[in-house]
């Protein structure tokens, strides 16, 4: 098969220009299409189970999926190796095309069962790298062509702890949700706690913990993170 052929049906799977690298050898290819076939057909078994899938459907080994009812996939999708998913919430999961989550990541909707989170929606070409941790209790947004370094970390929520006299797990948790806009660039390790809304084609630098919203074309750093600079300044 020539990367003439792959790169038109990648692309066409994706719905994007794609063109694999020359240097790939044809065994390496072939080796990467075998596995890409094993888990189109693991995909294919699941699809019956989720509310909607449309796409093409990549699930990896070892990949458990929680409350399949709950989640709609509106074009292709990969899942890697060693995902867990636990779909169980008031809205679910609403995934736009061409999603792919990184290897062990964990999408959490729910922590405990007393209430449920609400929902959790991603928008098109959205790529999420290994081990993300998304703990989605408040609502959580994330658009269109928006990255995602490895180890990244989301928390929906936040505990009340201004009671002195009584435990920290009995006071309850505030729910204000997180909303990430598209074209977003999220470092590796970066922390996003809950109520925060980042500006569309933003940069969080790798290891920022974001506390508070973001503008627009804004890059930020630090702990707590801050605006470095905007991306329209010369």
């Amino acid at each position: 098969m020539s990367n003439r052929l792959i790169n038109k049906v990648i692309t066409k799977i994706k719905k994007e220009p794609y063109e694999i690298d020359e240097a790939i050898t044809v065994g390496t290819m072939f080796g990467i299409i075998f596995e890409r076939g094993m888990m189109v057909l693991r995909g294919i078994f699941r699809k019956p189970f989720f509310r909607k899938s449309k796409g093409i459907l990549f699930i990896g080994k070892r990949v458990k999926i929680k409350n399949k009812k709950k989640i709609s996939f509106n074009g292709s999708a990969t899942i890697e190796d060693g995902c867990f998913i636990e779909a169980l919430s008031k809205g679910g999961m609403k995934v736009g095309n061409n999603f792919s989550l990184g290897k062990n990541s964990i999408i959490e909707c729910t922590g405990v069962i007393r209430e449920l989170g609400e929902e959790l929606v991603i928008g098109d070409n959205v790529g999420i790298a290994a081990n993300a941790f998304i703990a989605m209790r408040g609502k959580v947004e994330i658009g269109s062509n928006t990255i995602f370094g490895p180890n990244v970390s989301i928390h929906a929520e936040n505990h009340n702890f201004s009671d002195t006299d009584k435990p920290i797990k009995l006071q309850g948790a505030t729910r204000k949700g997180i909303k990430i806009g598209e074209d977003c660039w999220i470092g590796s390790k970066a922390v996003i706690l809950d109520g925060v809304t980042i500006g569309s084609h933003s940069i969080i630098a790798a290891g920022a913990v974001v506390t508070k919203d973001v503008p627009e074309y804004s890059i930020v750093g630090g702990v707590p993170a801050k605006v470095i600079k905007s991306r329209k300044e010369d």
